[in-house]
């Protein structure tokens, strides 16, 4: 993990101290939530800035709440904890925080009641998680799952099995990331990560009723789009060839953050390289999420190190 150290259950450990029981109850029923959450190196001002710390802990705590998880933190002590964990690790470069709350029991039955809450924070050096150049998907035949049966908009542990299935055939299948449709047949998202299509002079991405996960960064990049470049994103219903007469198309996620589309289930994206409206909004968003942007890096991006 290239750490020396992380949080678990109320203290800041030695990374190699950092393990659960074989008998755990998330690990052998996948109850527990997480956050993915990054920081970005500045090499100027010798900083750490982590991108929308406040927001993925509210979102947090709000996946916490439909799986019966209680945390003995506030937003402000998470924020602290995160901060505090990346200065013990001295590490000056990009990282990546996982927060982890799970069911910590060691029992078998598959319950949420009455289980007894842990948390764990880690956080590691990190790159680009999928190719920020040009991706080449495919859709998958991997259904999203309902919110229903495994809820989208929590950050469920167990529910990134649906994702893995869907991201192993797009690679077994030569794609580099997958697309997944909702039962009824309509867009959804990638495989860890919401879907943008540029068409007609705005943006399309699928309402949050399409079981897709409400993503930051999908709400940063709507913000951005209206503000900074005066393009509406409309939020609806997505049929699947609409995929293949898009002038362009972009994933976004932590992990993803803004990664080009160039090609759909081999048909071309628009030219079938990267667009000029996505390469404009991906060139704002590095900026800000390094510190660089005098509007929206203060409020967005919390400074690990002492100025």
């Amino acid at each position: 993990m290239n750490a020396k150290e992380l949080f678990m259950n109320g203290e800041f450990i030695t990374a190699d101290k950092g393990m659960i029981s074989v008998r755990t109850h998330a690990f052998a029923y996948g109850t527990g939530c997480f956050e993915g959450i990054r920081g970005y190196w500045n090499e100027e001002e010798q900083q750490v800035y982590l991108f929308r710390l406040r927001e993925h802990y509210e979102r947090l705590l709000r996946s916490c709440k439909i799986l019966h998880i209680h945390l003995p933190y506030t937003v402000e002590q998470l924020i602290d904890i995160s901060t505090e964990l990346v200065r013990r690790n001295g590490q000056r470069e990009d990282v990546y925080l996982r927060p982890v709350a799970y069911k910590g029991d060691q029992i078998i039955g598959v319950t949420l009641q009455g289980l007894h809450d842990e948390y764990i924070l880690t956080s590691e050096p990190l790159g680009n998680y999928v190719e920020i150049t040009g991706l080449r998907c495919g859709v998958s035949s991997w259904r999203r799952i309902d919110d229903n049966a495994m809820p989208a908009r929590a950050k469920i542990c167990g529910s990134y099995v649906n994702a893995a299935f869907a991201k192993s055939d797009a690679l077994q299948n030569g794609f580099d990331e997958a697309i997944m449709l909702t039962h009824e047949g309509n867009v959804s998202e990638g495989s860890a990560e919401n879907i943008f299509l540029y068409s007609d002079g705005e943006f399309i991405t699928p309402s949050p009723t399409e079981n897709i996960l409400l993503g930051i960064t999908r709400d940063t990049a709507m913000r951005l789009a209206e503000h900074e470049l005066g393009i509406p994103t409309r939020e609806r219903q997505v049929d699947r060839t609409e995929l293949y007469l898009a002038d362009e198309i972009f994933l976004c996620g932590t992990g993803a953050q803004i990664a080009p589309v160039i090609e759909i289930d081999h048909r071309p994206v628009g030219s079938g390289k990267v667009g000029p409206v996505v390469r404009k909004l991906q060139e704002l968003y590095f900026d800000i999420v390094r510190g660089k942007h005098p509007e929206y890096s203060p409020q967005w991006c919390t400074p690990v190190y002492p100025k």
